[in-house]
């Protein structure tokens, strides 16, 4: 039986997720943050009726210590905000504990990319005579010609193409929907998996996943994370990945080529302009390495 604690916090989740449409990922974040609080404060013989900025201090300086990541502490910080105006909002509090205190300053936490030398090689990398190569290099073309999030690749639906004219419509966090092109070298490579290597991986089975297995099962994060870093240590990729390289790449190659940041913006599906500023933060630490390399006052 959920304790009225348990219960606060659910209508709190509850709330966040029908105002705002954050995503599961980051509703999970919240509730673990609120839960580990919640259990701190029990130990301390209080509870979130009675913590007062204190408490909130003291439970910040301790997460510190145990070197939790500045940006981890920011987003409990920015739950803590959350949940104590909502229980203001509903009579449960007169007074929010953690007005005033301040979010750890965080520096400008670079996404990682490849070069381009880097994608061509990468894209290269899956053996197309094979069905389970010309999916890989479907899934890799795909994914830096459109930005699209880990999450989008492997769950896109057969429904969601339109392949006449080239663009995929997605519905990205928040339930925004936006429209992205493929791109004519990812389309033909992703119509050739279609005709050929889609169907001989179902077997006969039936799924409207865009990109599955094996098994005739849809693709899992595990295991396009695992083909990512497969493919580039097949061709010497050295460059510490991430699950969104691709898509940190895409970000960064066309403003590189002189795309407009809104733009950008539109494509990568991301609601606040500041969230893609941080790419132009990439392109200028490019072009520092290239003023370092090349000129002779470098």
């Amino acid at each position: 039986m959920a304790t009225e604690k348990e219960t606060l916090i659910d209508n709190f989740i509850d709330r966040l997720w029908m105002e705002r449409g954050l995503s599961h990922n980051t509703l999970a974040s919240y509730r673990s943050d609120l839960a580990l609080f919640v259990r701190w404060l029990s130990d301390r013989n209080s509870s979130l009726l009675q913590a007062d900025r204190s408490d909130i201090h003291a439970y910040l300086a301790q997460r510190v210590a145990e070197n939790t990541r500045p940006r981890s502490t920011a987003r409990l910080l920015s739950s803590l905000r959350q949940l104590f105006r909502f229980m203001c909002r509903e009579g449960l509090r007169e007074d929010d504990p953690s007005a005033l205190i301040e979010s750890p300053r965080l520096g400008h936490n670079l996404p990682k990319s490849l070069s381009e030398a880097d994608i061509e090689s990468l894209l290269l990398a899956p053996d197309t005579d094979t069905d389970l190569g010309l999916r890989d290099r479907a899934m890799l073309e795909l994914m830096y010609a459109s930005g699209l999030r880990v999450s989008e690749i492997i769950n896109l639906k057969l429904n969601q193409m339109s392949l006449q004219r080239g663009l995929i419509h997605l519905l990205g966090k928040g339930n925004k929907e936006r429209l992205v092109p493929m791109g004519e070298e990812a389309l033909d490579w992703l119509q050739s998996y279609l005709a050929t290597a889609r169907e001989n991986l179902l077997k006969g089975r039936r799924t409207d996943a865009v990109f599955i297995t094996s098994r005739g099962a849809a693709m899992t994060r595990q295991a396009f994370w695992f083909l990512i870093k497969r493919h580039a240590q097949k061709v010497g990729i050295t460059v510490a990945l991430s699950p969104h390289t691709l898509r940190h790449s895409f970000a960064t190659h066309l403003l590189n080529h002189g795309a407009d940041l809104r733009v950008v913006q539109m494509l990568l599906g991301h609601s606040d302009l500041s969230t893609t500023q941080i790419y132009t933060h990439v392109a200028q630490e490019r072009l520092k390495q290239l003023h370092t390399k090349h000129h002779p006052r470098g």
